[in-house]
């Protein structure tokens, strides 16, 4: 698995699409594009990365057989005793355990008991199982659990277990890693129907320097007061089960990978509340994350959810791609900017160079949502941000923030699915390159002028192309806009009150903001009707609460609407 993952990543990076399929209007979606020409200028966004790469079949415990299983039963009052070892694999010094198996075979270790201090160490060359049934384990000099072999290591989580590290680790031979709580040079590969709780005040939570897979079903809960919560070197993968992990160390992250994180299915839940401090090796400043990816982040199942209330933090980061194609995200970033003073002090909120911004979901390269059910919100910063492209096709995404609540550094296309963006103190949506609504469902609203609830970089010879979908754009849009489809003005809009918008047989209801900018501007397929202060029932509520697709209406009063031909709005700020 892990060498097909590396070249694919590889390749990856190189084109910014591999094994693409083409971007298509969301056809399932009522609202989507109503067949007009896309722009050539949209040409640098015709194809997305596909997600979801074929998993490693060996990562199945169920297809390895084991020669042997030694026992192994953790006591303070007697120290550690072993069964099941007629070859002298296993050595113990009290409750100090290390396996060393050089006779190549493939063994099934069953942790049990409880010891205040103690650990278990193996070297092996091949695959191993550790079962954790009923143990708790604390080393207060180091790792738990330690695996040197660099083969894969099954994790099989049985009844309740802990494990725990102590605030310094003293035991480390030279030339051997020990990073965590939980540590392991090769994969582990959790599964079981159990539960493991994992407290780690020295180090990270779990760590390996392969990658880290959680598969059926069980629940692991990381807390992390040094370190990461949950790191895999070459990946991070959730495929089922559940995952907490709550961390309260600056610049650290609650799960993170150097490559990949991935999640397919199962429940995370990440808390994080460690800040931003100055991060000697790299010299600069650093903030905490919810998750973090430095090549490929992927959601395509599953639930996830991450707050984050941390000076500086971060929920979901990248510095290269992010796929949202299936699942539910809700992210919460509740934190205050970080700045350092002109003094050199760290500590305000000065926005200079070494500053680092509260931002929900924020990648450094292309971003695509395809599919997910997103919902973020960023009381200090941009909600959503990539620094090269972003597309919406499919799916939902909803973004509420006092500054972009969507942001791209270039082209940005919304193509289908539904996408709401509000903000309260800057523009709705923001291009940095040129941006374009083709199809699906779009609610934007701004903070006021000069601000618009969607913006493009006409100062550079972009612009803004609204080509086919429904938009909702309180705040108008971006000057110099080339409208293809027909647009409307309202004759006036009124803060938090429900509107109904009737478009052909289509019917939705949306709640306007506390405040927004000047100007309600509506673009359809055909002539819509829209009505202020009505009653919206039922329907399908879209993430957010905002929006309700099919809903019975009634009530209200009439909204005037004139031809809408050009915007007189501002660039705002970027």
């Amino acid at each position: 698995m892990k060498k097909t993952y590396c070249i694919l990543t590889l390749l990856c990076l190189a084109a910014t699409a591999c094994d693409s399929d083409t971007l298509l209007p969301f056809d399932a979606d009522p609202w989507s594009a109503n067949g007009s020409a896309v722009a050539d200028a949209e040409d640098d966004i015709t194809s997305i990365p596909s997600a979801g790469e074929a998993l490693d079949d060996e990562d199945d415990i169920g297809g390895t057989s084991f020669s042997r299983t030694i026992r192994i039963h953790f006591s303070d009052a007697d120290g550690a005793t072993v069964t099941g070892d007629g070859d002298g694999i296993v050595s113990v010094a009290d409750n100090d355990v290390t396996a060393t198996n050089t006779a190549g075979e493939k063994i099934r270790y069953e942790l049990s008991g409880t010891a205040a201090d103690g650990f278990f160490k193996v070297y092996s060359d091949k695959k191993q199982a550790i079962v954790l049934d009923g143990l708790d384990l604390t080393n207060k000099r180091g790792a738990a659990i330690n695996n040197q072999g660099k083969k894969r290591c099954f994790v099989v989580v049985q009844g309740g277990n802990r494990l725990a590290d102590g605030p310094a680790y003293t035991l480390t031979p030279d030339g051997e890693d020990e990073k965590a709580a939980f540590f392991s040079e090769g994969q582990l590969i959790f599964s079981g129907e159990g539960s493991l709780s994992v407290s780690a005040t020295g180090k990270a939570g779990i760590t390996s320097d392969d990658y880290i897979r959680f598969m059926a079903a069980p629940t692991v809960r990381v807390t992390s007061s040094a370190g990461h919560g949950i790191r895999g070197k070459d990946a991070v993968i959730v495929s089922d089960g559940a995952l907490y992990a709550e961390v309260s160390a600056d610049m650290k992250k609650g799960v993170c990978s150097d490559s990949l994180v991935r999640f397919d299915g199962g429940a995370t839940e990440i808390r994080v509340t460690g800040g931003t401090a100055y991060d000697d090796d790299d010299a600069e400043y650093k903030g905490s994350a919810g998750v973090k990816a430095d090549q490929r982040f992927e959601m395509n199942g599953g639930s996830l959810s991450v707050t984050n209330t941390g000076t500086g933090g971060k929920g979901i980061s990248g510095d290269a791609l992010g796929i949202f194609a299936g699942g539910t995200v809700d992210v919460s970033v509740t934190g205050a900017n970080y700045g350092k003073s002109t003094s050199g002090k760290p500590g305000s909120s000065s926005g200079s160079d070494d500053s680092v911004a509260a931002k929900g979901i924020k990648f450094d390269g292309d971003l695509f949502f395809t599919g997910s059910a997103v919902t973020v919100s960023a009381k200090s910063h941009e909600g959503i941000e990539a620094k090269g492209v972003l597309a919406v096709t499919g799916g939902s995404v909803c973004s509420q923030s006092s500054d972009d609540a969507i942001n791209s550094g270039g082209t940005m296309s919304l193509r289908g699915g539904y996408v709401c963006a509000l903000s309260s103190g800057n523009d709705g949506i923001d291009a940095n390159g040129n941006l374009f609504v083709t199809g699906g469902l779009v609610y934007a609203s701004c903070a006021g002028t000069p601000e618009v609830a969607l913006d493009a970089n006409t100062e550079k010879g972009y612009h803004l192309y609204v080509q086919g979908g429904t938009l909702i754009a309180i705040g108008g849009l971006e000057g110099s806009s080339s409208l293809t489809q027909d647009c409307w003005q309202a004759s006036s809009w009124s803060a938090g009150q429900w509107y109904s918008l009737a478009v052909g047989s289509e019917t939705l209801a949306f709640r306007t903001p506390a405040k927004g900018g000047s100007g309600l501007v509506i673009s359809a397929a055909s002539e819509p009707v829209l009505k202020s202060g009505v009653t919206a029932s039922g329907g399908t509520p879209v993430p957010g609460g905002l929006v309700l697709l099919g809903p019975s209406v009634s009530g209200g009063s009439s909204v005037t609407l004139s031809s809408y031909t050009s915007a007189a709005g501002g660039p705002g700020r970027r």
